[in-house]
C-alpha cells in the first residue's frame, strides 16, 4: 500500500475545492457583464462545463494528457480511459523529496482546470451562440485544442521537453481560451445590441472576489506540493494582481476622468491571468512588474479591439488571451533557477535561448487555437447552427433559449 504525504495531500484537495470554485466565479463576472435579457445563457455555459467537462475527463480526457507519449508527444494514449488501472493505491510524486499524493487528487485538480479553460471563451460570444452548438464545441474544443497542450506542456510532451515552462496555464489556459475567443467572435460576428451595458455591478465584484480568491489555488497549488515556491506563488499571485488593478484604474481614471469599479476589477482579473504562467518561477519584484505590464498592455487591448470593432462582449481576448501570451513572454524574461531549480533562466539573466522558445510557443499556441477554433466551429454549423436567429437575439437567450428569467419582472 502507497504511503501519502498527508500535508501535501491536503494541501491538494484544498487547492482543487478553491479552483472549482472558480468556475461559478466565472459565472458571476460573466452573468454581471451580460445584458439583463442573457444572464442565465452565459452562466450556464459556465455550469455546465462542470458536467459535460467531468464526464470527458474521467471517460478519456485525463488519460490524453497524462499517460502515454503519443504523435511525437502531442498528446498520450488510451491507457487511463474511465480510469483504468487508478485505484485508491496509485500514488503521483511531488516535489523533490519522493512526497506522493493520491493519483486520484491530480486527477481531480487537473479536472478542474480542463472545465474553466472552455468557459473563459463563452465571454466572447454572448448572447450569439445557440446552446445545442456549444455543447457540442465544449467537447470538440477539449479533446483538440486543449488536451494536446496539456499534454506538450504538463504532460511530459513536445514543448516541455524542448524546455518551454507554463506554471499554472498561461499558454495552456489562457491563450488558448483567449484566441479561441477571438475566432469565435469572428466567426459568429457582431451582436445586434453592442451598447447593452452590465446588468449587475455588484455581481461583477462577486465573481472576481471568488475567482481571485479560487486563483490561489489555481497557481499556488499548481507546485503540488507545500514547499517555498508554493509560498512565493500564492504572494506573487497577490501582487501581481494588485498591482494590475491599480494599474488599469489610473489609466483609465486618467482618460475618462472617473474612477471605473468595473475597470478596476477587470484589471485584477488581467493580473491575475498574466501571472499565471510565472508564478512559481520568478521573484517578488519581478512579479510587481508583470503586474504593472499587465494593467497596462490589457488596458491597450481592449482598446485596440474596440478600435477595431471587434465584439468580444466580455473582453476574453483582451484580458485572458493577450495576458496569457504577456505573462508567458515575460516569464522568458524574468524566470530564474534561483526561485525555481526546476524553472529556466530568462532573458536577463543570460537566457536568450528560453526567452526565444517561449514566445515562439505562444505565437504557435494562438495561431493554432484560433485556426482550430475557427474551423471546428465551421464543421458543427453544418450540422446545427452555431448563431442565434434574430427573433432569438432580440429577446434575450434567457427567454428564447432557456425559457428563465434572472430576475423577476417587478424588480428590473
Amino acid at each position: 500500500m502507497s504511503t501519502f504525504d498527508t500535508g501535501s495531500t491536503a494541501f491538494m484537495l484544498l487547492a482543487t475545492s478553491l479552483v472549482m470554485l472558480m468556475t461559478p466565479g466565472l459565472a458571476f463576472f460573466y452573468g454581471g457583464l451580460a445584458g439583463k435579457r442573457n444572464i442565465l445563457g452565459i452562466m450556464i455555459q459556465s455550469f455546465v462545463s462542470m458536467g459535460i467537462t467531468t464526464i470527458l475527463w474521467y471517460m478519456f480526457g485525463y488519460s490524453l494528457c497524462f499517460s502515454g507519449n503519443a504523435m511525437g508527444g502531442i498528446i498520450g494514449d488510451f491507457q487511463k480511459v474511465f480510469m483504468h488501472g487508478v485505484d485508491l493505491n496509485s500514488a503521483y510524486s511531488v516535489g523533490t523529496e519522493g512526497r506522493k499524493i493520491p493519483e486520484f487528487v491530480f486527477f481531480a485538480y487537473q479536472m478542474m482546470f480542463a472545465i474553466i479553460t472552455p468557459a473563459l471563451i463563452t465571454g466572447a460570444f454572448v448572447n450569439r451562440v445557440t446552446f445545442k452548438s456549444y455543447l457540442v464545441f465544449l467537447v470538440l474544443w477539449q479533446v483538440l485544442v486543449y488536451y494536446p497542450f496539456v499534454h506538450m506542456v504538463w504532460g511530459n510532451g513536445l514543448l516541455f521537453q524542448l524546455g518551454v515552462r507554463d506554471f499554472a496555464g498561461g499558454i495552456v489556459v489562457h491563450a488558448t481560451a483567449g484566441f479561441a475567443a477571438l475566432a469565435s467572435v469572428m466567426y459568429v460576428g457582431k451582436r445586434r445590441d453592442t451598447e447593452s451595458p452590465p446588468n449587475s455591478v455588484p455581481l461583477i465584484a462577486i465573481g472576481t472576489g471568488l475567482l481571485w480568491f479560487g486563483w490561489y489555488g489555481f497557481n499556488a497549488g499548481s507546485e503540488l506540493d507545500v514547499d517555498a515556491i508554493t509560498g512565493q506563488a500564492f504572494i506573487n499571485t497577490d501582487v501581481a494582481a494588485s498591482f494590475a488593478a491599480i494599474t488599469w484604474l489610473a489609466i483609465e481614471w486618467s482618460l475618462v476622468k472617473k474612477p471605473k469599479f468595473v475597470g478596476l476589477l477587470t484589471g485584477a482579473v488581467a493580473g491575475l491571468a498574466t501571472i499565471t504562467p510565472a508564478a512559481g518561477y520568478v521573484s517578488l519584484t519581478s512579479a510587481v512588474i508583470i503586474g504593472i505590464s499587465a494593467g497596462g498592455v490589457c488596458y491597450l487591448a481592449v482598446h485596440l479591439k474596440n478600435r477595431m470593432g471587434w465584439d468580444d462582449a466580455l473582453d476574453v481576448w483582451g484580458v485572458h488571451g493577450i495576458g496569457g501570451c504577456l505573462g508567458t513572454i515575460l516569464l522568458g524574461v524574468f524566470a530564474s533557477k534561483a526561485i525555481n531549480a526546476g524553472g529556466a533562466d530568462g532573458l536577463i539573466y543570460g537566457g536568450s535561448k528560453f526567452f526565444l522558445y517561449q514566445t515562439l510557443a505562444v505565437v504557435g499556441t494562438c495561431i493554432y487555437a484560433y485556426i482550430f477554433t475557427y474551423g471546428m466551429l465551421a464543421l458543427i454549423n453544418m450540422v446545427t447552427p452555431v448563431k442565434v436567429d434574430e427573433s432569438a437575439e432580440a429577446a434575450g437567450l434567457d427567454a428564447s433559449i432557456h425559457g428563465e428569467q434572472a430576475y423577476d419582472a417587478g424588480v428590473v
